[in-house]
């Protein structure tokens, strides 16, 4: 595929069509476009007052830009026509495509191509010519006024700013309207995605220097590998990126063997792949909008420290609370600010963060800027002044002014961040905020919409100091299930591995299994096999200690597929359970929980998306309640630590190597693995394989 410059950036524009062509050519005039328009009609002499030509050929020279607004019969043959000419791309409007095969037997019936079909027949007229949709209405391009888009939308032209990128049409004409006082640089719709999908798109954004963040509006991620290099590609320009992921994915695999499936379901995955990939996921278009306003002026935070000042203690005792459901911290004024702030603010004020300023000074710029500046000087990464102006259509907001103006007199002094944010999204308003994006300071309307912003910028900045995320494997792809290793083969794989496991024997009749039992030491574990579920099942008998005991054991004992005799492990320090299921949408996840039979209900866990690198995997580990134990809790001896954290990279490491096996892995887990003051054991294993998997697009 060809570069997407030309398209996003054009200096002349064909428009294909009647009615929807001709509400292209108009928002393209309202904008102010300064390139050339080219109207193409087969017919028409004329398409909103511009003069139509009659086909590609008939074209001055090959257009930049084409929006192709006929219907999806004709889409295929213009494409084919624009790529032949040398066109340097087109946004495909008409519907009809692989978005739908509901009409596939009315189809049939009167000898039309389906909505795949005609798809792929576009995928080969365009070549190498990039194209958007089809089922697209196309982009707006604020930086250089360029909207080939086809209806209303409510962004005006700026300098720099974000890009959002959305797989519906009607979501983002509602970002566009947005009243948060939005720097909206680009607008994009992907439609189906046939060619460009949002990653290309986002990618070829990136060269801009004027795009500061990137925002995805995320229904589905068509591949793995195209999200890895646009986080790659970000991280390295120092360009955020925040996701709203919606929904939940259809393919995600809906295991039901393990307790791990159980506890990591789809949506799980996608945070811990976004948080692997460090980009931050948040889950209200509020909180996406904010958390763009505050990329576009600060980028990514250092520190999740932060400062508030307000001229309330219900506000300052609102901010507080609020954030402390967040990762975000108050630090403790500096001996500086301690003296300043005093200063200011005379001896009736109580001096703390979140500082609750009070009214003395209203309306006292020079004392209020003093105050601001004061504040703005600890060790946070961003202050926060709070500001709730009154509603300019029943009242005078003029004294709120010069908190506004002081704010801006601080951060001009200090060269510090800052935001001014108000506890509701209503009380700021576009025309208060006007003249803060061009001092950096963020206008945040909100106080929980801003704090998940904050924090999601917090978290951005941590992942960006951390070493660089590892790839998938390029011939990564899930695959369906197609059986399940029986314990003994599943541990004999771990075995193979480095993996510790007890000392076992198989045998198909109780006779076989007293005689096999010789070999090992009591005390035993006697277990049923053919059972998903053998502790539920009764087919598990533990503390077998002398043969008499073995053989009234078995004897009780149904187990259709035999029996398994192992060595018990005995002393344990904790019982963990260890475990990686595939999501076809976001990859492998490993989960980490307290273990044995009451692992849902004490519901202690932690998920990483994979690969992950050893020291995400040791810090995971500590966020586990349950960990305390491992270090040696109220002086009774602690577990093995670094025998447990070999254990897990080397499950991670050989399902992602699996996949390019006979006998790749889709699910495993390891529940109990026991660990003792000197062992980390996986005492039983489940272990799902699947077909060899075929590279996944766009690896």
């Amino acid at each position: 595929m060809a570069s997407l410059q030309r398209l996003i950036s054009p200096a002349h524009i064909a428009v294909f069509g009647g009615a929807w062509a001709g509400n292209v050519i108009r928002q393209l005039q309202k904008a102010g476009y300064e390139g050339e328009i080219w109207p193409v009609h087969p017919s028409k002499t004329e398409v909103a007052g511009l003069r139509a030509y009659a086909s590609v050929d008939a074209l001055p020279e090959a257009p930049d830009a084409s929006f192709i607004g006929v219907n999806r019969k004709l889409t295929p043959e213009i494409l084919g026509a624009l790529s032949s000419r040398g066109a340097g791309g087109a946004v495909c409007f008409a519907s009809g495509f692989a978005e739908t095969e509901s009409d596939a037997s009315h189809i049939a019936e009167a000898g039309e191509l389906s909505g795949s079909a005609l798809q792929q027949l576009a995928l080969e007229k365009a070549g190498t010519m990039p194209f958007l949709g089809p089922n697209c209405y196309g982009f707006v391009n604020y930086l250089d006024k360029v909207p080939l888009w086809p209806d209303e939308h409510g962004g005006t032209a700026v300098t720099s700013g974000v890009a959002i990128i959305t797989q519906s049409s009607n979501m983002a004409i509602t970002l566009s309207m947005s009243k948060r006082a939005l720097p909206l640089a680009f607008l994009g719709t992907a439609g189906n995605q046939a060619q460009i999908d949002m990653c290309d798109l986002a990618m070829g954004l990136l060269d801009d220097p004027r795009i500061t963040a990137l925002g995805l509006h995320i229904e589905g991620i068509s591949s793995l590998a195209k999200l890895e290099q646009l986080a790659a590609k970000a991280r390295a320009q120092q360009v955020p990126i925040i996701a709203l992921k919606v929904g939940k994915s259809d393919a995600a695999q809906q295991a039901t063997l393990s307790h791990t499936a159980s506890l990591a379901g789809s949506d799980v995955s996608a945070d811990a792949l976004f948080e692997r990939l460090g980009i931050a996921r948040l889950h209200s278009l509020g909180a996406f909008v904010e958390a763009l306003k505050l990329a576009h002026d600060h980028g990514a935070f250092d520190s999740p420290a932060i400062a508030s000042l307000s001229c309330s203690g219900g506000e300052a005792s609102l901010m507080a609370d609020a954030a402390s459901q967040t990762c975000l911290t108050f630090p403790d004024l500096t001996t500086t600010q301690t003296t300043r702030l005093a200063a200011a603010l005379g001896p009736l004020v109580h001096l703390s963060n979140p500082l609750d300023y009070q009214t003395y000074i209203w309306g006292d710029e020079p004392v209020m800027t003093e105050a601001f500046a004061a504040m703005l000087e600890g060790p946070q990464a961003v202050s926060i002044l709070i500001l709730d102006p009154p509603r300019a259509d029943r009242c005078d907001e003029d004294a709120w002014y010069p908190a506004r103006d002081c704010l801006i007199a601080a951060v001009a002094q200090t060269q510090r961040k800052a935001i001014l944010l108000s506890t509701l999204p209503e009380t700021l308003t576009e025309d208060f905020v006007a003249p803060l994006h061009a001092h950096h300071i963020t206008p945040v309307m909100g106080l929980e919409d801003g704090l998940a912003a904050i924090e999601a910028l917090v978290k951005i900045g941590a992942a960006w100091a951390a070493p660089a995320p590892l790839s998938l494997p390029a011939s990564w792809a899930s695959s369906p299930p197609a059986g399940s290793l029986s314990e003994d083969e599943g541990k004999d794989r771990l075995a193979s591995l480095g993996i510790d496991v007890p000392k076992n024997r198989t045998a198909a009749t109780a006779d076989a299994a007293l005689e096999a039992a010789k070999d090992l030491a009591f005390p035993l574990v006697v277990k049923g096999l053919g059972f998903a579920h053998k502790t539920e099942a009764g087919a598990v008998r533990l503390n077998i200690t002398s043969e008499a005991m073995l053989a009234e054991t078995l004897a009780s004992l149904a187990a259709p597929d035999g029996y398994l005799i192992e060595e018990m492990i005995t002393d344990p320090v904790l019982e963990l359970l260890l475990g990686v299921t595939i999501d076809p949408a976001h990859g492998p996840l490993l989960t980490i929980a307290q273990g044995g039979i009451y692992t849902e209900l004490l519901d202690d866990k932690v998920h990483l998306s994979l690969p992950a690198h050893p020291d995400a995997i040791a810090e995971a580990l500590t966020r586990l309640r349950c960990w305390p134990i491992m270090t040696g809790y109220r002086g009774k001896a602690g577990g093995a630590v670094t025998p447990l954290r070999e254990t897990i990279t080397r499950l991670c490491d050989h399902v992602l190597a699996s996949a390019a096996s006979d006998s790749p892995l889709v699910e495993i887990e390891m529940n109990p693995v026991i660990i003792t003051t000197d062992r980390a054991v996986a005492v039983d294993a489940l272990l799902v394989t699947g077909q060899p998997p075929s590279p996944s697009k766009g690896a």
